[in-house]
């Protein structure tokens, strides 16, 4: 039986989450419900569903309700998520939560804390991995294929550079909010990093912003240089920035990661990925041995797919398939324990800006127990 989903919040970001719910086997899209009431009277009428204004009464109205999907969005494009997703999970709701996971980090923590306790499904849209180029990525991996981790790349932003006449924004969630770039965008590559690479370690940041935001006393960091070091010793390097000029190789979005046994680089984030082996073991660390341009083309796996949209509806499809099979909490894809890790990770490149590139530490993640009704001995 279809799971039943409720939308909170139907501007923006609910209309690829509506269409991904309504075209989901998964799925029963039975509500949507703004504080607007224009908005989720006109959301209500284009996917043939009821409108409500407050979640209390969505909660009251649909008592079958599975699943509410936090749309909303807020300063720095999360600070409207705590309350719906709090109020949703004490009723005993999954909740699927947009990113980032909350704009303030004790609010993520209460969340995350809030989904065990009721014991719910939370989940994050952390999108930019639940794409073919992935897939095959994790294959590279699985099989054995990169070997051990050596180091991570990660460029991901807007492409842009100085416009005759800028200006700031002016629209409140950012204007004012220096760190708006970092909360807002960041949970999308460090989650990403964290996938393929493990937990984070450490943490050097270098955050700035160009002159032509400086002159017309724009407060937005938008030029972020991170350096991160895992768990497992692979190292890491991400760029980001918000329009501040053009990528070069990759495009907007790209992933190279490297281990003893090979490379592989996803770029745009779904539209394909290169694998590069190794070199042969005589020409391994050796430069006099070296063959420039040896590693050629590589083995290059195009997905088919231009089209970055697509990444709402497998991302929202795993989600319903996890909730639908029952899987284990801690096996939850995307989890609202995944986009706290990706924050923890946010705050601690802020503190290392904020202290002139100090190494930091990023806070603790909450204990993983595992469940005793599925541990083997």
């Amino acid at each position: 039986m279809a799971l039943k989903v409720g939308i909170v919040g139907f501007r923006g970001i609910a209309v690829p989450h509506a269409d991904s719910h309504q075209a989901d086997p998964l799925a029963d899209l039975v509500a949507i419900c703004d504080v607007v009431p224009e908005r989720a009277r006109a959301g209500a009428e284009k996917y043939g569903c009821k409108a409500y204004n407050s979640l209390k009464d969505m909660l009251d109205g649909e008592p079958d309700l599975d699943i509410v999907d936090v749309c909303t969005g807020g300063y720095e494009n999360g600070s409207w998520h705590y309350e719906p997703a709090m109020e949703a999970m004490e009723a005993g709701k999954h909740v699927l939560v947009e990113k980032p996971i909350s704009n303030d980090i004790n609010e993520a923590r209460e969340m995350v804390a809030k989904a065990r306790e009721k014991d719910v499904y939370l989940g994050c849209n952390l999108n930019h991995y639940f794409t073919p180029p992935a897939e095959k990525a994790r294959e590279y991996m699985d099989s054995g294929a990169i070997g051990e981790l050596v180091y991570c790349l990660h460029k991901m932003g807007f492409n842009g550079g100085e416009p005759e006449g800028y200006q700031a924004p002016k629209s409140r969630k950012i204007a004012g909010w220096p760190w708006f770039h970092l909360k807002a965008f960041m949970s999308h590559p460090l989650s990403v990093m964290r996938y393929f690479c493990g937990e984070v370690t450490h943490v050097q940041a270098f955050v700035n912003r160009p002159g032509f935001r400086r002159r017309v006393g724009e407060e937005m960091l938008s030029t972020t240089s991170i350096h991160l070091r895992y768990e497992n010793d692979c190292v890491g390097y991400l760029l980001s920035q918000r329009g501040d000029a053009s990528f070069g190789l990759g495009g907007w979005w790209s992933l190279e990661v490297a281990g003893t046994q090979g490379t592989f680089c996803i770029e745009n984030c779904i539209e394909k990925i290169t694998y590069w082996p190794a070199p042969a073991s005589g020409s391994a660390g050796k430069p006099e041995n070296m063959d420039p341009g040896a590693a050629g083309s590589g083995i290059v796996t195009n997905s088919g797919i231009t089209d970055f949209g697509q990444t709402f509806p497998r991302r929202i499809h795993a989600f319903l398939e996890d909730v639908t099979n029952g899987v284990h909490k801690e096996d939850l894809r995307a989890s609202g324990r995944d986009a706290l890790a990706a924050l923890e990770i946010t705050f601690a490149v802020m503190e290392s800006s904020q202290e002139g590139g100090a190494t930091v530490r990023p806070h603790p993640l909450p204990p993983i127990h595992g469940d005793p009704t599925v541990l083997l001995d």
